[in-house]
């Protein structure tokens, strides 16, 4: 038998509801692999293969933050992130990808994403990232 701590069932809870994540990756095992290891500490979680499924999903208020992968067919995780920020400007978006420091040292602007995760990334640097970037319980 697998107990769980009290304080995780709280935490992850805003104003009486589950704390509810969007998670937007183009390899649906990624995106699954996040909302197994998410779910396990309580927040509900949403997926989209693509930007504009995401756009399509995403609405003001409904969403606590968005993990979205960088490199996807017809529409980019920083395309996706200056797409919500217009909708949420304090929404948090974070950025997973293979390649950080390349996006990051390119000349490409990346407005709307307030932080990067590495692939591969553990549980606990999700954590990390919401517990940074998600708002307060």
């Amino acid at each position: 038998m697998r107990f769980r701590p009290i304080y995780m069932v709280t935490m992850n809870q805003r104003n009486g509801r589950k704390r509810h994540i969007l998670v937007v990756d183009d390899e649906p095992l990624v995106s699954y692999t996040i909302q197994l290891l998410l779910q396990e500490d309580g927040y509900a979680i949403d997926r989209a293969t693509s930007g504009a499924e995401a756009l399509a999903l995403y609405e003001p208020g409904k969403f606590d933050m968005v993990f979205t992968d960088y490199s996807m067919p017809e529409m980019k995780g920083d395309q996706l992130a200056a797409a919500i920020k217009q909708r949420s400007p304090k929404r948090a978006v974070v950025m997973i990808t293979a390649f950080p420091e390349k996006l990051q040292s390119s000349a490409c602007a990346l407005g709307g994403v307030d932080s990067f995760i590495c692939k591969p990334f553990e549980v606990d640097t999700l954590r990390a990232a919401i517990a940074k970037y998600g708002p307060a319980a």
